[in-house]
């Protein structure tokens, strides 16, 4: 209905227009030099004409002082008959040049029914216009449970994505590859009497690449790629979303062999049963109509599902039993060699200068999923051009790092001589608790520049990717955290808000110590944690507790212990080793940055 209003606002407009041009289109006509045919015949008399032109009944005069005027003649009688009976002598006509120009008969029934017809024309075009809107209105309504899917076609080379465009998830294409032979040759298959998996659900953190991946897929099968998110499927209205989910398949069978793929399908493909909405919850009848059309009593064998998601413990088990979403594919956060293969594939539209160790930036970027190494080689690329440079330093791509981590550099944030004095010390209590106790990465950076929400930083980075964590590790890592607390207090007899998030980073891994890794002497090998981030609607609405006050107490009192022990291992460091700690705190005051081969000489 505001669509409809708009473009009735829209069309009335126009034809306000259109009359105001004709109105002044008519009063142009009417400013010309028109003169009657006594003055015209005077003008002749006194040898002022150069030159007329006759048109029908309107005659264009041209005078020699070069002003040009309109007169009319009449229709009964000739030129020169005219002229006479006005007195012009012969003589005096023949001075002036007579040219007749042949007016065609269409200009002549156009000059007389056009300014008659022109304004009866400009109202059907307005009605028109908003017939025209009331027809596509009635269509949208009627449209209304259509898909709203976007294809991709086989001939887009823009959208096109291969396998050799997807670097760091390597297991994930060997078992994607069985998915493009069959959609290839699926008489290889059908004819041992092998079914292909018609759902594959690609399971990763954000930013791993799964929707990339689904298009790499569809790319090299060369086959249409159907791709929509699952929310598209959620209305208002109850039973659009089960409407849409057929229009999907259907359009899908028309293009088999066909790929759909489905993201953050966890939308819609929640638990059931949670007593809320009863039946007629459009999220539940979204999701027994993709269960029915996936494998109902119709099968379609040449339609494959992908979808994607990132929560797999809140799917419901009917999405994941054989039959439906069959085959799980996992896609883990890159490690070393799959940083570099994947910062490759981002820098290859980019100009970079040589020499750029790609290397080099995969160490420095343990953690980071594909979408930040893509993010971290665009945030490189822009500041090469804010600095007026061609092409992509190493040191663009190391400064992007923290900007991706951390955030940008907060230039007016300005501390006053106190607080820098602090938050170096502060900084310099992380860095030097870390140099100095066992199973901790090594410090790269330490900072007290500004950057995002945080007021310094120290930047501790692995040699190596790590997947198994031990507790001497953890302990170490509580002992850092608590250092820059320590530290304040040391030397300060003080502490402020600043350590404030290494309080409760230093908690919560405390915490996990005690109720998920079984690392408590007193509580031993039990896993006590409540999954808190598990409340929505659709599984839980709240979390009920696992365990009683008893426990409950006895938690609370080994999280206080751990972060006893780790208050006194960071003390006992900091205070053996004053020097060392001073050095690191006036340096930082001096230079505000410390690199990793200037701290490891410090430390010496």
């Amino acid at each position: 209905m505001k669509l409809f209003s708009k473009n009735i606002l829209t069309a009335t407009a126009i034809f306000l227009l259109l009359v105001l041009v004709y109105s002044f289109a008519a009063e142009f006509k009417n400013k010309e030099n028109i003169i009657p045919l006594s003055e015209l015949a005077h003008g002749i008399t006194n040898g002022k004409v150069e030159k007329i032109e006759v048109g029908g009944d309107r005659l264009l005069i041209s005078f020699l002082n070069g002003d040009k005027a309109i007169s009319k003649k009449e229709l009964e009688s000739s030129l020169s008959e005219t002229f006479l009976n006005y007195g012009v002598s012969k003589e005096n006509l023949a001075k002036v040049k007579i040219e007749i120009k042949e007016e065609s008969g269409f200009s002549y029934w156009l000059g007389i029914i056009f300014p008659i017809l022109a304004p009866f024309l400009i109202i059907l075009f307005f009605f028109w216009l908003i017939s025209r809107q009331v027809k596509s209105t009635s269509f949208q309504a009627f449209s209304f449970g259509k898909s709203k899917a976007r294809v991709i076609m086989p001939d887009d080379k823009k959208e096109k994505v291969k396998f050799k465009d997807v670097a760091g998830v390597e297991e994930a294409k060997e078992e994607l590859i069985e998915i493009v032979d069959f959609l290839k040759n699926p008489k290889k298959f059908l004819t041992i009497g092998a079914k292909i998996p018609k759902g594959v659900l690609l399971i990763g953190p954000p930013g791993s690449g799964k929707t990339l991946l689904a298009k790499a897929v569809a790319g090299e099968a060369d086959v249409p790629f159907f791709h929509l998110s699952a929310s598209e499927f959620v209305e208002l209205f109850v039973g659009v979303g089960a409407s849409r989910v057929r229009s999907l398949f259907q359009d899908a069978k028309k293009a088999a062999p066909s790929i759909m793929f489905i993201d953050e399908i966890d939308a819609v493909g929640r638990y059931r049963g949670a007593g809320l909405g009863g039946g007629n919850d459009e999220r539940e009848q979204t999701l027994n109509q993709i269960l029915v059309e996936m494998d109902g009593f119709e099968t379609n064998e040449s339609v494959i599902v992908m979808a994607a998601t990132n929560r797999p413990d809140v799917l419901d088990p009917a999405l994941l039993r054989p039959g439906r979403f069959d085959r799980r594919v996992i896609l883990d956060m890159p490690d070393l060699k799959s940083r570099e293969e994947i910062l490759k594939i981002h820098v290859r539209n980019k100009q970079m200068e040589d020499g750029v160790n790609l290397r080099q930036i995969a160490e420095r970027t343990p953690g980071f999923s594909g979408a930040d190494l893509e993010n971290l080689a665009n945030e490189s690329a822009i500041l090469a051009a804010r600095n007026e440079r061609t092409k992509v330093s190493q040191l663009d791509l190391i400064n992007s790092i923290e900007k991706v981590l951390l955030g940008p550099e907060r230039k007016s944030h300005l501390l006053t001589i106190e607080e820098k004095k602090i938050a170096a010390y502060h900084e310099a209590g992380h860095a030097v608790a870390s140099a100095f106790l066992p199973h901790t990465d090594p410090v790269h950076k330490v900072s007290i520049i500004s950057r995002g929400r945080a007021a310094g930083y120290t930047l501790k980075l692995p040699i190596e990717d790590k997947h198994l964590f031990s507790k001497k590790h953890f302990l170490s890592e509580l002992a850092v955290a608590l250092g820059g607390y320590v530290a304040e207090k040391l030397v300060f007899n003080d502490i402020t808000t600043g350590a404030s998030d290494d309080l409760k980073k230093a908690t919560a891994i405390a915490r996990s110590l005690v109720t998920k890794y079984g690392m408590s002497e007193k509580i031993g090998p039990v896993y006590w944690s409540e999954d808190e981030d598990i409340i929505f609607l659709g599984k839980e609405l709240g979390t009920e507790r696992k365990h009683s006050e008893e426990i409950a107490r006895i938690i609370d009192g080994e999280v206080m212990n751990f972060m006893q022990e780790a208050f006194k291992t960071s003390q006992k460091i900091l205070t053996e080793k004053r020097l060392f700690l001073d050095k690191a705190a006036n340096t930082l005051i001096e230079k505000e940055t410390i690199e990793r081969e200037e701290f490891e000489e410090l430390m010496k």
